[in-house]
């Protein structure tokens, strides 16, 4: 699964909205409301997904925190305060400079023609939760 995950699993449609399909149906939403959701709600389903594929937490902190520039103290703190998507990325130190190296499909869009700055971090972080959780050695995910 890629996207904000079961909770929240978005795929684009001709009309330019974002459909949201959750674990209890489907909705439709214009596609700036995934800006608001917040990260502390995704956080743990990230971990969930990364578990069932015998990866741990720790691996998905350094992950996001190489994404983000946060360290894991930075990190926790942002999930405490509830912060939404929009809120945690404009206050991370600093998106890794090889960002630009994730290439990729997440929820059927190529995570490089992703117009939007935000969401294209967003879908960022999905594809390397993504990678993670089918088995990619860290220095792949790491593009190191």
């Amino acid at each position: 699964m890629a996207g904000p995950l079961a909770a929240a699993r978005l795929r684009r449609h001709a009309a330019g909205d974002v459909r949201i399909a959750t674990i209890t149906g489907v909705g439709t939403m214009p596609g700036n409301h995934v800006f608001v959701m917040k990260f502390s709600k995704v956080y743990p389903l990230y971990v969930q997904k990364a578990e069932r594929k015998q990866r741990t937490r720790e691996e998905v902190d350094q992950v996001i925190c190489w994404l983000t520039g946060y360290d894991r103290a930075g990190l926790h703190r942002q999930i405490e305060q509830e912060s939404d998507f929009q809120t945690f990325f404009a206050e991370a130190p600093g998106i890794h400079p090889n960002c630009g190296l994730i290439k990729g499909v997440v929820c059927g869009v190529r995570v490089e023609e992703i117009e939007d700055p935000l969401m294209r971090k967003i879908r960022y972080l999905d594809k390397l939760i993504d990678e993670l959780a089918k088995g990619k050695k860290m220095e792949k995910i790491l593009r190191q």
